[in-house]
């Protein structure tokens, strides 16, 4: 039950805050981050349970497991688990959800207490994506996501945040179908050759499908995943989303929604389709690379702070997909560890961006300067983080890129040589951006407050956490490895299995022969 109340806590916190705020205007923030404590509560205790037991199969055991039927007629079960992988994701989940509403304290003044209810219902939906594991149920909570966003940034967003959130839910919405198809097709698929109509995951990970199929399911997903990603050249609604969405929108939009679509690459199209997966990898790695120059170039050309840093998520998230398609153990260990430390980094300079535009009024780098002797709690801070997002060695950034550069570069080495001039690029456009906002004159004689209790708590924790993944990243990794070791094992054998299976199909009975394709009735197995 601790899974299912993982998802009624934060559904129910939004649904008390919004009641609540008829009444007592201050109670839904407060109603809001005592949901996440409960949350909090929860995945500590199932970590504690554990006892340190990571290792899964494919029948489990996992570290916690529902699976009751929901509608049985159609093979869909409300089938939740987590493993190591979910439960860090989940764990970053609460951790930005208290520092968006932490951010949200005093920036949300009107309409408060619908505003949380949206929040806390994203949150919701970004926790079952990480626990589903019934397609049918993982594309609920997908969907459950994109309402309350495209609400946050339309109504609490800035000037032009009503053509950010149509723009952000076309692009969502229209992947998020893609990718529903592609479920339905593999639903079919599966029963036709098994005789067994399920969503199950642990079931459609040993589904044999035709070459041909198995590449057409796979864009289905992989289309829905690169563009939450998001990856070149899908990625066009990202900076105006980030721009226009208030500032507890945007840690939420660059720490979570985005890395849903990372979850998604690692758990679902590689496992699920490893064939196809391998053959459009080279395209893959390709697409990565662009993205981090890409994102790299256009982050140095902005004059509007935040829609820099919006940039810098695109390139960062070019690593991610690069990662997977490399797909081996030390990749997937530095995927992971760049989904936690891009979220915390990334949502820690939204925080900072946010901060300041209330302060001075605007996003403007012509307009800045000269900041530093007026706040230097803030001017530090944000120097920090921007050391983060270049990979400064020590910092959690670091470790992730790091891990996926040494895996490439045994895959290949240009790749490995053109993604790590990423890394170049990222010192320009961190140390440009430290440089126009807090040195130099002050053109406009600014006196700005410095950071607020409030904040300074909420960005030392930041710090500690991206702090401890740079010197001891070790507990995450062992946490995660096993279930990487056995998503990519899973899909090696898979992959192997597919490929004999397109070359020869043997009849059970064995002395007829081999068969061809088309010469395969329903029912036969390798």
């Amino acid at each position: 039950m601790i899974l299912t109340w993982l998802i009624i806590v934060p559904t129910g916190g939004g649904i008390l805050a919004w009641l609540l705020s008829r009444w007592y205007p201050a109670g839904p923030r407060w109603i809001a981050l005592l949901a996440l404590a409960v949350n909090l509560i929860l995945s500590l205790t199932l970590l504690g349970h554990t006892s340190g037991q990571f290792e899964i199969s494919t029948a489990g055991p996992w570290l916690a497991e529902i699976n009751q039927p929901w509608i049985p007629q159609l093979g869909i079960s409300f089938h939740l688990a987590i493993d190591g992988l979910s439960l860090v994701l989940v764990l970053l989940t609460i951790f930005l959800g208290m520092a968006a509403v932490a951010s949200a304290w005093t920036e949300i003044r009107e309409r408060a207490g619908f505003f949380y209810f949206n929040l806390m219902w994203v949150l919701a939906g970004i926790t079952g994506v990480f626990l589903a594991l019934d397609l049918f149920l993982f594309y609920f909570f997908w969907e459950m996501m994109l309402v309350p966003m495209y609400f946050i940034i339309a109504i609490w967003g800035h000037e032009n945040r009503i053509y950010a959130a149509t723009k952000f839910f076309l692009f969502t919405q229209i992947s998020g179908l893609l990718m529903l198809v592609a479920i339905i097709g593999l639903y079919f698929v599966h029963g036709r050759s098994s005789g067994v109509y399920t969503f199950d995951y642990l079931q459609l990970l040993g589904t044999v499908i035709p070459a041909p199929t198995a590449m057409l399911l796979m864009l289905g997903f992989l289309t829905a995943f690169v563009v939450k990603l998001p990856a070149f050249p899908v990625h066009t609604w990202l900076p105006d989303a980030h721009t226009e969405a208030p500032t507890p929108g945007s840690v939420i939009l660059a720490g979570l929604l985005l890395k849903t679509g990372a979850y998604g690459l690692v758990r679902f199209v590689v496992p699920l389709f490893p064939q196809a997966a391998f053959d459009f990898a080279p395209f893959a790695i390709v697409l990565g690379i662009i993205g981090i120059l890409y994102g790299a170039l256009l982050a140095f050309s902005q004059t509007d702070l935040k829609r820099l840093v919006a940039y810098t998520s695109i390139s960062h998230m070019g690593f991610v997909l690069l990662g997977v398609f490399v797909w081996n153990e030390l990749a997937l260990q530095g995927v992971v560890m760049q989904i936690i430390c891009h979220g915390i980094s990334t949502g820690a300079l939204f925080i900072l961006v946010g901060a300041l535009q209330e302060r001075i009024h605007t996003r403007d780098l012509r307009r800045m300067g000269g900041l530093w002797s007026t706040a230097p709690r803030l001017a530090g801070v944000t120097l920090v983080f921007a050391l983060a997002s270049l990979g400064l060695p020590g910092l959690g950034n670091f470790v992730a890129e790091i891990l996926i550069l040494l895996a490439t570069y045994q895959v290949s080495i240009p790749a490995a040589v053109a993604a790590a001039a990423g890394l170049i690029s990222a010192t320009i456009y961190a140390l440009w951006m430290v440089q126009l906002t807090f040195h130099g004159p002050n053109r406009e004689e600014r006196k700005l407050p410095d950071l607020s209790g409030r904040e300074t708590v909420v960005m030392g924790a930041m710090i500690a956490v991206i702090l401890w993944l740079g010197l001891y990243p070790q507990p995450v990794l062992n946490t995660t490895r096993p279930v990487l070791r056995h998503l990519e094992q899973t899909a090696t054998v898979r992959q192997m299995s597919a490929a004999a299976h397109a070359k020869l199909i043997v009849r059970p009975d064995s002395g007829q022969g081999p068969l061809d394709q088309a010469d395969l009735r329903d029912g036969d197995r390798l």
